[in-house]
């Protein structure tokens, strides 16, 4: 097990399918969380739930540029509570873009504790300070109040809708790489845990 990033609460771990299949099953067998992520993000099945999470991993290996998919794990209690994305907005057409998202999907039990704003700074710093990108972005479907309010709590400016990702129509925000992370590019995330190598080579390694 490689856990990438610790806060107060939560650590962010890499995904083990076979571990954690269940866990994740609970999650996105759930149609309430499942609601405005689309038909295709429920799943039926421990074993359907178990190669998405491998076919995610290989996805992350195929692009190899740091981005992915994280589990969110409660400290306290060892429960993964939901999942951190970093990664490309597709298209209308599935094609990924040159703009990349933060998001974030939480089991019910585990909403309106703030989970989704903790990992999302985390996703946010290492996007900023690692990866070097100079803006991310965040997609919600316009109903999704929940997510709406995260993004307002992780400093997110709204710009209005836009049909250009996942041939739908959602509100977008973005946030600006802020002046420091730009003079300092490259550095190191504090919160980062784990003795082996730095930065995004050792990510894009554990993928």
């Amino acid at each position: 097990m490689t856990n990438l990033w610790e806060t107060e609460r939560l650590i962010i771990r890499s995904w083990i399918p076979e571990r954690d299949a269940e866990q994740a099953f609970v999650i996105y067998s759930d149609p309430e969380v499942t609601h405005f992520l689309g038909k295709a993000s429920l799943v039926t099945s421990v074993e359907s739930q178990r190669q998405r999470l491998i076919d995610n991993i290989e996805r992350s290996h195929r692009r190899n540029n740091g981005t992915g998919y994280w589990a969110i794990v409660e400290k306290e209690t060892t429960t993964i509570v939901g999942t951190i994305i970093l990664k490309q907005l597709p298209d209308k057409h599935g094609l990924p873009t040159q703009d990349y998202e933060v998001g974030w999907h939480l089991r019910r039990a585990s909403w309106g504790k703030g989970y989704a704003t903790e990992a999302g700074r985390v996703m946010l710093n290492y996007g900023f300070s690692v990866l070097n990108l100079p803006v991310i972005y965040a997609v919600v479907n316009p109903e999704n109040y929940a997510s709406i309010r995260v993004t307002e709590r992780l400093g997110m400016k709204p710009v209005g809708r836009t049909n250009k990702y996942y041939n739908i129509e959602l509100l977008l925000f973005q946030l600006d790489a802020p002046e420091e992370w730009r003079e300092n590019r490259g550095a190191v995330l504090e919160q980062r845990v784990g003795e082996q190598g730095s930065g995004v080579q050792r990510l894009i390694g554990e993928y």
